[in-house]
């Protein structure tokens, strides 16, 4: 099953990151190159446990709708969203907020995603070889997204460092 790791430094408090990544408003505007919009569930302020939101978007030239819900919930150091439907065979996505040991004022996001497509041994190698390197692609332009969004929101300037790391 593939699996994407990313590490990103942000320029704000854990408690500000971790509402980041749950606003449904932000999301939408980071992903605005697939034209990606909520449709059904929760489509506007800021996702809580539970809750389930509908996703549109356009990838690779063709229609997606994925549905997923907010199975897990610590806030401000954990949630995790999983696929209920849509077109990953599985699709489990951790984010992590933890304080920054260098700049207490800063965050280290972590997210891990796991999926697996279907269409079994196809499937698999698609999952490698186009949609991992995709979705770490997109994942990194959401996160440098989101970090200077939360440095712009409280005036300041993107720190050295602030990005995301493989």
């Amino acid at each position: 099953m593939p699996r994407i790791e990313l590490t990103t430094r942000v320029g704000a408090a854990p408690e500000a990151v971790f509402d980041a990544c749950l606003d449904v408003g932000l999301h939408t505007a980071s992903m605005g190159a697939s034209g990606e919009r909520a449709t059904g569930g929760v489509t506007t302020g800021r996702l809580a446990a539970g809750d389930i939101v509908t996703w549109q978007a356009r990838h690779f030239g063709l229609p997606w709708r994925m549905t997923v819900r907010i199975t897990d919930h610590e806030r401000p150091h954990r949630f995790v969203d999983e696929q209920v439907s849509g077109p990953f065979a599985r699709w489990r996505h951790e984010h992590l907020c933890a304080p920054d040991p260098v700049d207490p004022s800063a965050t280290i996001m972590r997210d891990v995603v796991e999926f697996s497509a279907p269409l079994g041994p196809a499937g698999a190698l698609v999952a490698r070889a186009v949609l991992r390197p995709y979705l770490r692609r997109l994942i990194t332009r959401r996160n440098a997204f989101l970090a200077e969004s939360l440095v712009s929101r409280a005036g300041g300037t993107p720190r050295r460092g602030t990005g995301t790391r493989p």
